[in-house]
C-alpha cells in the first residue's frame, strides 16, 4: 500500500481487525519512511454497480459519496459516525444483493431517505431538501405538513384518530 503522504510503497501494517458490523477489516499502517500513521478498509464488492442519473447519464456507484452526502445531513445531530457507517453498508449491500448492476439514483435517494427517517427528522428534512430539490420556503413547509400528517395519522391503523381540542 502506498503512503499517502509520502509514496513511498513498502508500508507496514500495525494491527488489523474487523470493522463493528463485519463489514470490512480496518488496517493501521506505518509508513517507514516519512513516520506516518493511516488507516485503510477492506470491503467485499459483490458486483459492480452503476447508478443512473435523472438525465441517464451513468457512473460508477461511489460509496464515499453516498457516505459524505448522509454526512452532511447528520451534521450536528446527536448521530455517530457507526450509525452512519452503518446506513451506508446496509444501503450498499441491499444495491448489491438486489440482483441489478444498474440501480436508478432515486432509488438510491429513496433508500437514504427510508433510513434517515427512522433515525433523524431533522437529518430526513435536510437530506430531503437537497434531494427533493427544494427551492424555496414554501416547498419545506409542505414537506413538514406532510410529515406531520403521517405522524399523526400514525400508528393508528384503521381507528379513528381523535384529535384533542382545548
Amino acid at each position: 500500500m502506498r503512503c499517502p503522504f509520502c509514496g513511498f510503497e513498502e508500508t507496514q501494517v500495525k494491527d488489523s481487525r474487523p470493522s463493528e458490523d463485519n463489514s470490512a477489516i480496518r488496517r493501521r499502517r506505518f509508513c517507514p519512511a516519512c513516520g506516518s500513521r493511516f488507516t485503510t478498509f477492506e470491503r467485499v464488492q459483490l458486483r459492480e454497480l452503476t447508478v443512473i442519473k435523472k438525465d441517464k447519464s451513468k457512473t460508477p456507484f461511489d460509496r464515499d459519496k453516498l457516505q459524505r452526502s448522509i454526512t452532511i445531513a447528520v451534521r450536528k445531530r446527536p448521530i455517530s459516525s457507526e450509525q452512519v457507517e452503518l446506513i451506508v453498508n446496509s444501503i450498499q449491500r441491499q444495491l448489491e444483493v438486489s440482483g441489478e448492476n444498474e440501480i436508478p439514483s432515486g432509488q438510491i435517494g429513496e433508500m437514504v431517505m427510508e433510513a434517515l427517517s427512522g433515525l433523524d427528522p431533522v437529518a430526513y428534512v435536510r437530506f430531503a431538501s437537497v434531494y427533493r430539490d427544494f427551492r424555496e420556503a414554501k416547498d419545506f413547509k409542505a414537506f413538514i405538513s406532510s410529515l406531520e400528517a403521517v405522524a399523526e395519522a400514525g400508528p393508528l391503523e384503521g381507528k379513528e384518530n381523535v384529535k384533542n381540542e382545548n
